[in-house]
């Protein structure tokens, strides 16, 4: 979105700068090449809201040969980009829905904003209440389109090493609907905190083992057995990170 040479989200961003969070990003690549080292070839992450597939790509590429991704994007149009930079990037070691992640399995209704507007469409929450961010236009919660919702737990899957959740305050349903996932695998957690409560999730990671680092408008949380726990060092409000 652009708006009296100002802009904020994901295209904006790649547009201007040729990338997207570079810092996180190189974050996450060094976290999977740990569980690599630590719990060998298989390793498995998703990507809970992938907008257009940033974090996607950037981790399928790298895990080429020895990993996967499953990606979920509850915004058809946006999903169609997802895809795209799926297909165009040759990521065959990902799989890719549209569909919403929530505590249970069922349905929702997501409303669909003007895409041929500006928008910062990343920033939509699926579920209006009190307070919803303006994206750059005016979202009609009356116009909708009915997708799948899904839990994590449903996925069944035979590992996760890490699962990163971005999706506009849901993310404590999507914690809710991973719990035996995470009590078996114990994977490494990257949650966006800005529009959930902050103190809801440090405590759910405490009484589930983890230890939790707010970087920006995330939480890193690593499981303390996760030998991953001994590169990585606190300093001040700073997360440094050894290999």
């Amino acid at each position: 979105m652009v708006e009296k040479d100002r802009g904020y989200g994901v295209g904006f961003q790649l547009l201007s700068t040729s990338n997207f969070d570079p810092s996180e990003v190189e974050l996450e690549g060094a976290l999977l090449l740990k569980r690599l080292q630590y719990f060998g070839k298989g390793v498995v992450a998703v990507d809970c809201g992938a907008n257009i597939g940033v974090r996607t790509i950037e981790w399928a590429r790298l895990m080429y040969g020895w990993g996967m991704v499953h990606s979920f994007e509850a915004q058809e149009k946006i999903f169609y980009a997802l895809a795209g930079n799926i297909a165009i990037n040759n990521c065959l070691n990902v799989i890719a829905k549209n569909v919403a992640v929530g505590e249970k399995c069922s349905t929702l209704k997501v409303p669909e904003p003007d895409y041929l507007s500006p928008a910062s469409f990343g920033s939509l929450e699926l579920i209006k209440k009190e307070g919803t961010e303006f994206i750059g236009q005016h979202i009609d919660y009356d116009k909708t389109r009915e997708i799948q919702l899904i839990s994590i737990d449903s996925l069944r899957l035979d590992r996760l090493d890490y699962m990163k959740i971005d999706v506009e305050g849901m993310e404590e349903a999507v914690l809710a609907g991973a719990i035996e996932s995470i009590a078996k695998f114990k994977p490494i957690l990257f949650v966006e905190n800005i529009k959930s409560n902050k103190e809801n999730l440090e405590s759910y990671f405490a009484r589930h083992g983890y230890k939790a680092y707010r970087i920006g408008m995330n939480t890193l949380a690593i499981h303390a057995t996760d030998p991953t726990m001994n590169h990585l060092t606190a300093q001040g409000n700073s997360l440094n990170f050894t290999s």
